[in-house]
C-alpha cells in the first residue's frame, strides 16, 4: 500500500451556508450537493476548478461532533490545509475588496508566494502561488 495523494479534508461548519459562502465568493470554488448523502448528514463538495472535490463541510451535528467549540477527544486539531492556487495577484485584490483579512508571505527563497486566510469555522487555508 502507498499513498498518492489527499483525497478531500472535512471541515465541520457551524454555519454550512455561511461557510459554503467563503468558499465560492472568497477563493471562487464551486459547492456541489454531495450524491447519496446519509440521512441526518447535511454537507457540500467544495470543488476545484476542474471539479474536483477537495473539501467535505459539513453541517455541525452535536450528536456526532459534541458541542460546537468543544474537544471531546474524537477529531484531533488541523493547524492548516494549503491549497495549489493561481493568480496571486488576483487573490490579494479579491480578499481586499471584500474585506477578508488575509496574511502575505512572500518567502525569502524560491517563487513561491502565498497568502493566508481564515474561514468561518477558522480553518486557517494557506493558498500557495508557485512561480505566479
Amino acid at each position: 500500500m502507498k499513498v498518492e495523494g489527499l483525497n478531500h479534508v472535512n471541515i465541520v461548519a457551524g454555519d454550512l451556508d455561511r461557510t459554503v459562502a467563503f468558499y465560492e465568493t472568497v477563493l471562487g470554488m464551486k459547492a456541489e450537493t454531495i450524491p447519496n448523502m446519509p440521512a441526518g448528514f447535511d454537507g457540500r463538495w467544495i470543488c476545484d476548478e476542474g471539479g474536483l472535490p477537495i473539501i467535505h463541510v459539513q453541517k455541525h451535528n452535536p450528536l456526532r461532533h459534541g458541542a460546537l467549540g468543544a474537544r471531546d477527544g474524537t477529531t484531533g486539531a488541523i493547524d492548516h490545509v494549503a491549497l495549489a492556487c493561481s493568480d496571486f495577484a488576483g487573490m490579494v485584490r479579491r480578499c481586499a475588496e471584500l474585506g477578508v483579512p488575509h496574511r502575505v508571505n512572500d518567502r525569502q527563497f524560491g517563487t513561491l508566494r502565498q497568502v493566508f486566510v481564515t474561514d468561518p469555522d477558522n480553518v486557517v487555508l494557506e493558498l500557495n502561488f508557485a512561480g505566479d
